[in-house]
């Protein structure tokens, strides 16, 4: 990495920098130190890479930031990592990654599916990016906009299903299902759903189980609607582009951590004809009360079946930044990505995503607002 000049009082820091930041790009250092600005006011930025001043107030806060973070920060190298803008608007720009895995779903052996990490380990690493990264900042305002619902639709065909090995106590969703990933050469799990659009191949996810947030998108990506026990009752769909907003895929901010896949057809047929799609729902009032889902894998879930939550929404006040709502729930990394009804059953509008909770223990969800940044990425998608 780059060498950062220091002088005389900052001696020091500099060798504190310089230990923390071995693996780091510079601007991950930049990043870093804009984090700082925003707690202390007392760094005075430079032009270049030099000239670097310091207070004692500036060195204590930049030690007692938590290791948990600085070492989120520390794992993430700039070898997979796509341009960070250190800056954030409430532009609707959409960023959007043509796929060519045309055999993502042989890959997907029961034994890979089977073993495929949780996903709350992308989901803790992005936590931790945004609360470092958005430290002191208040939300990014977007602009207003008028409440917007489409409806969804019934699944059109008789659909034949494949591999059926259904417990029959459990009821599956046939538009939620299981997403299968591959990113940074592991596997991992997340949830989706299949949503309204022209294109009537379109599932929505959570930003962190498509993209790094910053960083690279996936590879493998699978979907499974209705996945129980290992059965893919209606088949395995690949992805043939991602969409994530910029917000996400360049910055990792947690306000925009949604995503859409449009799928490739299967046997001929279009993913919304085989299991129907969610209507969705932007710049909804804040406050409603969510029917959620997903596929848990982490403890004491095992990721094989669907669960779901239900609550009224309130707003994160531990991390206000990142202007999402949260319902009393307890599922663990697995179930990111998977849909929030507005209402109480799988059949109201998709108004969010799982994104994110506090700890292993945690008793509480939390999801993205969707407002104009994601409704614009959902458009995009779903007309493609």
């Amino acid at each position: 990495m780059a060498h950062l000049a220091s002088t005389g009082s900052d001696s020091k820091l500099s060798q504190t920098m310089k230990h923390l930041f071995t693996n780091l790009s510079y601007v991950r250092y930049l990043q870093f130190r804009q984090s700082a600005v925003a707690i202390t006011g007392r760094l005075t930025p430079s032009i270049g890479r030099n000239n670097v001043t310091k207070t004692k107030t500036l060195a204590t806060s930049l030690l007692s930031l938590s290791a948990a973070a600085i070492l989120a920060l520390v794992g993430t190298t700039s070898a997979n990592a796509a341009p960070v803008n250190t800056t954030d608007s409430s532009s609707a720009a959409v960023s959007s990654h043509a796929v060519s895995d045309a055999g993502a779903a042989d890959y997907w052996t029961p034994e890979r599916m089977k073993t495929a990490q949780s996903g709350e380990i992308l989901a803790a690493k992005a936590l931790d990016r945004g609360k470092l990264l958005n430290l002191g900042k208040a939300p990014v305002t977007e602009a207003p906009g008028a409440v917007s619902s489409i409806a969804g639709q019934q699944a059109t065909t008789e659909s034949k299903t494949i591999d059926r090995k259904v417990n029959q106590s459990e009821t599956p969703v046939k538009h939620i299902g299981k997403i299968f990933f591959t990113l940074g050469g592991s596997n991992y799990v997340c949830s989706g759903n299949s949503v309204t659009a022209a294109n009537k191949s379109t599932v929505s996810t959570a930003g962190h189980c498509l993209n790094e947030g910053p960083g690279a998108y996936a590879t493998n990506f699978t979907f499974v609607p209705a996945y129980l026990n290992g059965a893919a009752p209606y088949g395995k769909w690949t992805a043939k582009a991602l969409y994530a907003p910029t917000q996400w895929a360049s910055n990792g901010n947690m306000q925009y951590d949604t995503a859409f896949a449009v799928m490739n057809t299967l046997n001929g047929q279009k993913l919304a004809d085989v299991v129907g799609s969610s209507g969705v729902q932007f710049n909804a009032a804040r406050g409603l009360s969510y029917k959620s889902f997903g596929y848990p894998a982490g403890s004491p879930f095992n990721g094989e079946s669907l669960k779901s939550c239900s609550g009224t929404a309130t707003n994160d006040p531990y991390n206000p930044q990142f202007a999402t709502q949260g319902i009393p729930c307890n599922m663990t990394g697995g179930s990111s990505g998977g849909p929030w009804f507005i209402g109480n059953s799988s059949s109201g509008y998709q108004n969010s995503v799982n994104s994110y909770g506090y700890g292993s223990n945690s008793t509480t969800m939390y999801g993205p607002y969707w407002g104009t940044v994601i409704q614009s990425t959902y458009n995009t998608a779903a007309a493609s």
